[in-house]
């Protein structure tokens, strides 16, 4: 298959999905060509390791002047600022220009929207049979809704006051606007079922939305040589995503002080690119506390610590976190909601605490039994090996494109 792969960022190590389901497809033996916009120089780097790597990549520079006009526009057709943040009209055009050549086209995210919807409108009245995917991702309007209730982030709190309705409104028409649409857990599923059912006018969703879930590289994220440190536990993230904000404050403030009452000597590492200040503060008022800032391998403080913790308040899809300290070999405590997209088993592939207490005590218990985390360890990385393997994933998605041709011949 020939596919036109369009994505509001270039691929990475960190935007995982595609670069791993792109590499995938290629493994597979499809030509697979990547759409995006780049905006500093980290992004264009991005594009020249892609071309490095094979890829072919158009790709057009969104400058801030753009960017201003785009939040505008949102303003003003109460968009959401996401579904307008990337747009780029000179990429549009270019890829205009070349989609008659492909068997079918994927669009990531909300911000990557737009431009699947610029192409239906040339397509549909040519009665065109090149079918367009939507990878929503997750549910965006979930993640503003928890976020209204228990977002500790100031900035956090500001985009759901702005942002919440007028998600909801796009959100729920989007769903109707495309060949099929892909989300990453049931969760998301379920939540964009119910506000595009808020729509009873809008036309019948062709196919059901589909879960396709992200997965984790196995050969890169693998167990270390050297052994875990001891007395040690990671919280891993982007530390400037206000969910994230949110649970690091809660576990340095609610967590670790009860398991410090009985285990002072434990050490806490943030680990994470972009800290906010509240979060890089916490270094300051806890000495058992490091916040790391950015690293260029994420893989060592993983692999050192004696677990992972993923105290998640509120969050959508899947939480990679989760599955690369499991891939990793590192037992991890996490909250319901980090592991609610997965189909592990509590207390054997990892372990589920529910509040302040049962996070400190499983913690001090992982920490005093190393029989046990070995044991949660080994089962942790059988769990993603068998359910989380990009290649039975892209296999998974190639079958959707398939379905999705055959549907619009």
């Amino acid at each position: 298959m020939k596919i036109l792969y369009i994505v509001p960022n270039p691929p990475s190590l960190v935007r995982v999905r595609p670069y791993n389901l792109t590499r995938q497809l290629r493994a597979r033996g499809h030509r697979v060509t990547l759409a995006t916009v780049w905006a500093n120089a980290g992004e264009h780097a991005d594009i020249e390791r892609l071309q490095a790597d094979g890829f072919e990549v158009i790709a057009v520079h969104l400058a801030k002047q753009q960017i201003v006009l785009n939040l505008m526009r949102a303003f003003v057709t109460g968009t959401p600022l996401q579904a307008e943040y990337s747009w780029q009209p000179d990429l549009r055009s270019l890829i205009s220009k070349c989609q008659a050549q492909y068997d079918v086209i994927h669009v990531e995210h909300l911000r990557g929207a737009r431009f699947g919807l610029a192409l239906n409108s040339e397509i549909k009245p040519l009665k065109s049979k090149l079918p367009i995917v939507w990878d929503s991702v997750d549910c965006i309007t979930y993640l503003f809704e928890q976020a209204a209730r228990q977002s500790q982030s100031a900035s956090g709190k500001l985009m759901t006051w702005m942002e919440l309705g007028r998600t909801r409104r796009h959100e729920g028409w989007l769903v109707r606007q495309f060949d099929q649409v892909l989300v990453t857990s049931q969760t998301d599923k379920v939540a964009l079922e119910e506000i595009s059912s808020l729509r009873p006018l809008a036309p019948i969703i062709r196919h059901p939305i589909e879960v396709l879930p992200n997965g984790v590289d196995l050969e890169y994220f693998a167990p270390g040589q050297d052994g875990h440190q001891p007395d040690t536990v990671v919280f891993s993230g982007k530390m400037s995503y206000h969910a994230n904000i949110t649970a690091a404050l809660y576990l340095a403030n609610k967590v670790m002080p009860l398991v410090w009452a009985h285990r002072p000597g434990v050490r806490l590492v943030v680990a994470g690119s972009q800290p906010a200040p509240a979060v890089r503060k916490l270094s300051e008022t806890y000495p058992q506390v490091e916040v790391t800032g950015y690293l260029s391998d994420l893989r060592v403080p993983l692999r050192k610590a004696s677990l992972a913790v993923a105290p998640l308040l509120y969050g959508a899809g899947i939480q990679n976190k989760v599955l690369e300290a499991m891939a990793c070999g590192t037992p991890v405590v996490a909250s319901p909601l980090a592991v609610s997209a997965l189909q592990v088993k509590p207390g054997q592939d990892c372990l589920v605490a529910d509040s302040p207490q049962t996070f400190a005590q499983t913690i001090l218990d992982l920490l005093s039994n190393p029989a046990w985390r070995e044991r949660v360890s080994a089962a942790g990385r059988r769990y993603v090996e068998s359910y989380h393997d990009w290649a039975a994933i892209a296999a998974q998605l190639e079958s959707i494109y398939i379905r999705s041709i055959r549907d619009a011949r």
